[in-house]
């Protein structure tokens, strides 16, 4: 099972944020946007990246991609939701 703490960590290793700590990153705030981690489009492609790499998984289906990343949170259930499928 893959924990928010993981998650949070490959995020910073994988979209090189340089300057951000795992504990600075709540589960709940938004990831895209100016509220939360302010990640943008470009981000997104490269967090899909690296889900797909690190943890396997794959968002086929575009329509949920907005729900499935909008925080550390969603993004940690996906993944362990299509690790257990």
């Amino acid at each position: 099972m893959v924990t928010t703490d993981v998650l949070k960590e490959k995020i910073i290793e994988g979209l090189n944020l340089e300057d951000i700590d795992p504990s600075e990153i709540s589960d709940t705030d938004p990831l895209f946007g100016d509220d939360g981690l302010g990640l943008d489009s470009v981000d997104a492609i490269e967090l899909t990246l690296v889900i797909e790499k690190e943890f396997g998984v794959k968002v086929t289906n575009i329509a949920d991609a907005e729900t499935i990343f909008a925080t550390a949170e969603s993004l940690c259930n996906f993944i362990n939701e299509q690790k257990n499928a």
